[in-house]
């Protein structure tokens, strides 16, 4: 994945979907409470916070490999009042722990990587015999309704020169890739799922935002003082097919894959 440069504070400010998502995926791991527990992909570091408050007899550890993203979140949770919480950078791809962990937990962040095997034998590494893996990311399908109008856009020729040799830059998976890719990493699928998910946003502006700070393949290609006449180029023309409702709202459809593993206590066969 690109070094891309993250608006810390920026992304924290447009990020509420994202962390509701990762509250409804914290409940599914059913902590005991004494768990060390590994965020991959923590951002802003908020979500490794609640973590952390579900583990009072254990640890939780975020690591991201934005320093502003890392910088935010030790500013934001300082060890000296969150003793059982610590951030790190750190690259996906090249986890470096071996054995350290009960969970690995990951979401909206996998999907940054085209391949994902590295980032799953890491994982696979990390886990203790026994441990689990719980990860959410953008699978097949999604945001589907945006990428479309990207793709009309950067056949334009205001925008077309920018992206001369550019591919998608998403791994966007389905369940039948990702289960050969567990088994490779010694990891045993207990499920895999596609889940579509409402994103909804306050109107023009908040999914200004969004793409702001997070389609940043896409904005950090083009001269920054193209960037926001991009975004709102965009966002014109998704309104135009997907019009605010009445309360005022934007509506993204998405599609989530979610994958539960474990690291067998014995190598699979």
């Amino acid at each position: 994945m690109p070094p891309y440069q993250w608006d810390a504070q920026d992304y924290e400010k447009n990020s509420a979907q994202q962390r509701l998502w990762a509250q409804e995926l914290i409940r599914k791991l059913e902590l005991r409470g004494d768990e060390t527990v590994l965020d991959v992909g923590c951002g802003d570091g908020k979500v490794t916070a609640e973590i952390a408050a579900c583990v009072p007899a254990g640890r939780a550890l975020g690591i991201d490999l934005s320093r502003e993203m890392i910088s935010l979140a030790q500013a934001r949770f300082p060890a000296v009042d969150y003793s059982n919480l610590r951030f790190q950078q750190g690259d996906a791809s090249r986890l470096p722990f071996e054995s350290e962990f009960d969970v690995v937990f990951s979401n909206a962040t996998l999907h940054w990587l085209r391949d994902h095997r590295p980032a799953l034998q890491g994982i696979a590494r990390s886990l203790i015999p026994g441990g689990k893996i719980l990860l959410q990311m953008g699978g097949k399908g999604n945001a589907s309704g945006i990428v479309a109008v990207i793709e009309e856009l950067l056949r334009q020729p205001q925008w077309s020169p920018y992206f001369a040799g550019f591919e998608f830059p998403y791994g966007f998976y389905a369940p039948q890739e990702y289960q050969g890719w567990l088994l490779a990493a010694g990891l045993q699928p207990t499920r895999l799922e596609l889940i579509s998910k409402d994103m909804l946003h306050p109107g023009a502006a908040g999914l200004a935002g969004w793409l702001r700070t997070t389609w940043l393949p896409y904005t950090q290609r083009l001269p920054q003082e193209k960037r926001s006449v991009f975004i709102d180029a965009l966002v014109e023309a998704y309104i135009a097919g997907h019009p605010v409702d009445v309360q005022g709202s934007l509506h993204v459809s998405m599609v989530r894959l979610e994958v539960e593993a474990v690291k067998p206590s014995h190598p699979i066969a």
